[in-house]
């Protein structure tokens, strides 16, 4: 899988991709992840990027000329499954939209910045938006490293344990039972006995209990949908 991501700020993307599960897959060749510098394409001879809104809204927009160029140049080298632009206004992340993406050879990830991207890229350029939450953030960078992240650790030999992934909150609709090491007993605080007695029937009668229980108490909208 490779995985594209567009931005105007790349530095902020360096840490969050080198490192832990996304940075051993990149080491074991499971993913390729490449960031590249929107100011390759930038305008004239400060390499501008953004501009002033038309209309006078307050705030830079960036222009569709780079964005333009930048994925013609990607294009040219492969065909694109998807062109994500990482958006507050796009459909809500959930575990379904990772594992889709997940089966996916070749993505771009678009990252706005400023007051956003000129409408003419989501028009034409931009094949989906994904958004991360019902809030602003600075930038689509951090959003981006989330998105991938969730994406990666999906990809067969990301995780030590591949099975790991199937138990995880989301994957069967609810959050996911809690979970205990050593010791057994800390300040009087137990380890429940079920997950003591080696019996998997029993383990697994009980986990289930409890996702049930937990996603009813914290996320009820979960069973609702």
């Amino acid at each position: 899988m490779r995985i594209d991501i567009i931005s105007a700020v790349p530095e902020l993307l360096e840490s969050p991709l080198s490192h832990s599960i996304v940075g051993r897959a990149i080491k074991k060749g499971l993913v390729e992840i490449y960031v590249h510098n929107l100011r390759k394409y930038g305008v004239g001879p400060r390499k501008n990027i953004d501009d002033y809104s038309y209309g006078g809204d307050a705030g830079m927009v960036l222009m569709v000329e780079p964005v333009f160029k930048m994925i013609e140049e990607l294009r040219a080298q492969r065909d694109y499954d998807e062109v994500i632009y990482l958006s507050p206004d796009g459909e809500i992340l959930n575990q379904g939209i990772s594992n889709e993406l997940s089966l996916k050879e070749n993505i771009i990830l678009l990252c706005g910045h400023y007051k956003g991207i000129d409408h003419r890229i989501r028009e034409h350029l931009v094949t989906r938006e994904i958004s991360v939450g019902d809030y602003v953030v600075s930038g689509g960078e951090i959003p981006a490293a989330l998105l991938a992240d969730s994406i990666v650790r999906l990809i067969p030999g990301a995780l030590t344990d591949e099975t790991s992934a199937l138990s995880d909150s989301f994957q069967d609709g609810l959050l996911s039972p809690p979970v205990y090491t050593r010791p057994v007993d800390f300040n009087g605080w137990k380890v429940p006995e079920v997950l003591l007695s080696g019996n998997p029937k029993l383990i697994r009668a009980w986990q289930d209990e409890q996702a049930l229980e937990r996603t009813k108490a914290l996320r009820p909208n979960l069973l609702e949908e």
